[in-house]
């Protein structure tokens, strides 16, 4: 007991810290993207770049493209990665975007710069863009006949559907707006335009026992819970049993509950966007230009989601419904596991075991991806940690590439979404082509040293 006890409080503070810092801004616009980019997008849209019958000169560097552009973490990936293959994207492409966009994006790879060095930053664009154009190639040959049962599916499914309308096309955009308005981290957004003092005594007093019960070590990786988190974990739930309530049975109409749901999700999305920070006697409240942001971009769904036919926004709530239902209760689960496995894994250890260019320390760094997943932006700083105290620079590539593809809550939603088989296969050649990619980089790194 003594033994579990630790592990438990491990995996309940990872799930409360994710629930407060990740899956309102990130996670939840990804969802109604990927439902409005399978109810509203008609198949030719995205069989035209992505599809299996595509020329691979064109929807695999397409697919890369997209991926590079989004700035959000592996498991706001996986739900597009979802809605695009539903729609009839195929497997290799679809596979490409799904290892590309979280290592690669613009912004990860500006940080990674920033952090630890140029060099470092042009390794990892060149081999995830090789290696994940590579992995999505062998995916597509080895599953060939599944991806054509699938492409022949999606034809029956979505036949009746005619081309993309000006609306659908202003509701995706708009969508993609709430999501980098979000997420961006840009200092237009982070400035500071109004600060309301609220006369609250107690927010200091429930921020100090906030971390009694989830402490967290920043230098780890860790985030911990803060009075607004808090708030926001309590909306999470209401907001989940509202829409429970409102979307379950969506297409046969909406209820007083599917708007309350969708104005409860505004709001709360709102709300992320605020500033709050606890002190003594008071809290203080800055409206940023991410609330501004947020705010428009909100508008604007709301205004071309008007323009949708009833039976087009129904469609919409409904995949967007059944994104959450089937993939947010593996990815709490997949959270808690590695909030578990983090008490039990010292990182001196991995320090301490790829300190040099092997193929023991690449294989280790991967595994330690897999145990140790960090959100997009906080694993570069942790891996200028290892650096500082000793890793080697293969090692610790092999990482950035295999931590945003291979977190144990990644592999359950992917297997969900593709099948256990052919998610296997690509967690093995992912872990294969990141360990080789260390294993090279490396090797570079090494040859440049001795000429010095």
């Amino acid at each position: 007991m003594n033994f579990m006890l630790p592990l438990l409080q491990g995996g309940a503070g990872n799930l409360a810290a994710y629930l407060a810092a990740h899956v309102l801004l990130c996670l939840l616009p990804a969802f109604f993207i990927a439902g409005a980019m399978t109810a509203l997008i008609p198949k030719p849209a995205i069989t035209r770049w992505l599809g299996r019958k595509t020329p691979r000169h064109i929807s695999y560097p397409a697919a890369a493209a997209a991926g590079s552009l989004l700035a959000v973490c592996s498991c706001t990936i996986v739900p597009l990665f979802a809605g695009i293959h539903r729609k009839g994207a195929g497997l290799g492409p679809a596979i490409t975007f799904l290892f590309f966009a979280p290592a690669g994006n613009v912004l990860a790879l500006a940080y990674t710069g920033s952090i630890l060095g140029a060099e470092f930053a042009l390794a990892r664009l060149t081999l995830c863009l090789l290696f994940g154009i590579g992995i999505g190639l062998l995916m597509a040959v080895i599953f060939r006949s599944d991806d054509a049962r699938h492409d022949h599916e999606t034809d029956g499914m979505f036949a009746a559907e005619a081309e993309i309308g000006t609306a659908a096309v202003g509701v995706l955009f708009a969508l993609l707006g709430v999501l980098l308005a979000g997420t961006l981290q840009i200092a237009l957004l982070k400035e500071s335009v109004l600060t309301l003092t609220l006369p609250i005594s107690g927010a200091q007093a429930w921020q100090t026992q906030l971390l009694q019960w989830v402490p967290f070590d920043a230098a780890n990786g860790e985030e911990g819970v803060s009075v607004q988190g808090s708030i926001l974990i309590a909306l999470l739930l209401l907001l989940g049993a509202v829409a429970w309530k409102g979307m379950e049975n969506i297409t046969e109409g909406a209820n007083r509950w599917t708007w309350v749901a969708l104005v409860l999700a505004a709001a709360t999305l709102l709300f992320a966007t605020f500033s709050v920070v606890p002190a003594d006697g008071r809290l203080d409240v800055s409206i940023t230009g991410r609330v501004l942001a947020e705010g428009v971009a909100l508008a604007a769904v709301v205004w071309f989601a008007r323009g949708l036919a009833a039976s087009a926004w129904q469609s919409w709530m409904w995949e967007s419904w059944r994104f959450v239902k089937q993939i947010f209760p593996l990815l709490l689960a997949g959270v808690f596991v590695v909030g578990m496995a983090r008490q039990v894994i010292e990182p001196v250890w991995i320090e301490s075991l790829a300190g040099s260019n092997d193929l023991k320390g690449n294989a280790i760094a991967v595994l330690f991806g897999v145990f140790m997943y960090f959100p997009t932006l906080v694993e570069v700083p942790v891996a200028r940690m290892f650096l500082d105290l000793g890793m080697h620079p293969g090692p610790l590539l092999a990482y950035l590439m295999a931590d945003p593809e291979l977190s144990l809550q990644s592999m359950v939603i992917i297997a969900a979404v593709i099948g256990w088989r052919k998610a296997m296969t690509y967690v093995g050649w992912v872990a294969l082509f990141s360990t080789t990619a260390g294993l090279l980089y490396g090797g570079w790194v090494d040859a440049f040293r001795s000429t010095m």
